[in-house]
């Protein structure tokens, strides 16, 4: 039987509240069965290494393994995205990519340190995303740079995503998110609380 997980909410290393996902709770439910699996993905991002850690439990599972974004997949949890062996995009779904960002404060050797830190994270997430669509890694940096706004056209055009979960219907490109103040407001939701972790 085909098995269904959710990841919904932020991505986090360790929860307090229980209302983040976190990769050894996402482990777990996965090892609970076999066989091919669907992911129902719904979530703004978060901490960088515990997305890459569960990219890389799905990356690594044995059986097929279905995507299927239906609100946003932004930030880190665009990385999750990458590791389906189908990516799927309701309709009115989006997914977001931008450069990790991280808080730190100290002297300027702590500042460069960050900095190239930041530099090596984009490197290892581009991996990810050239992996599922074959872009080049120039291309994918810009995009990065310029916080890009996927609906599911621009998804499937650009490789992020394979089809449209209720495909062969004409769906109007609505959510350009032309207007940068409709980006900044959503944006300023979705950027992480911690000072501690890098987030993309």
């Amino acid at each position: 039987n085909q098995r269904v997980l959710t990841i919904s909410g932020t991505i986090a290393e360790d929860s307090w509240v229980d209302d983040e996902v976190t990769p050894q709770v996402f482990q777990d439910e996965l090892n609970q069965g076999k066989g091919p699996i669907d992911i129902w993905l719904n979530s703004p991002g978060g901490d960088c290494v515990a997305a890459s850690r569960i990219y890389t439990m799905l990356m690594n599972y044995p059986d097929d393994v279905n995507v299927k974004i239906d609100g946003i997949a932004a930030s880190a949890a665009s990385v999750i995205a990458m590791a389906g062996t189908k990516v799927s995009m309701a309709p009115t779904a989006m997914i977001m990519i931008h450069n990790p960002l991280t808080i730190v404060g100290g002297q300027k050797e702590d500042l460069d340190q960050a900095a190239q830190m930041l530099a090596e994270t984009k490197e290892s997430i581009i991996n990810a995303y050239e992996l599922k669509t074959n872009l080049p890694r120039e291309k994918i940096s810009s995009m990065m740079d310029d916080e890009t706004w996927m609906n599911v056209n621009k998804a499937i055009e650009l490789g992020f995503a394979d089809n449209m979960l209720g495909q062969d219907k004409d769906v109007t490109d609505c959510y350009s998110y032309s207007d940068k103040q409709s980006e900044l407001v959503l944006l300023n939701k979705l950027k992480p609380q911690t000072k501690s972790n890098i987030s993309v």
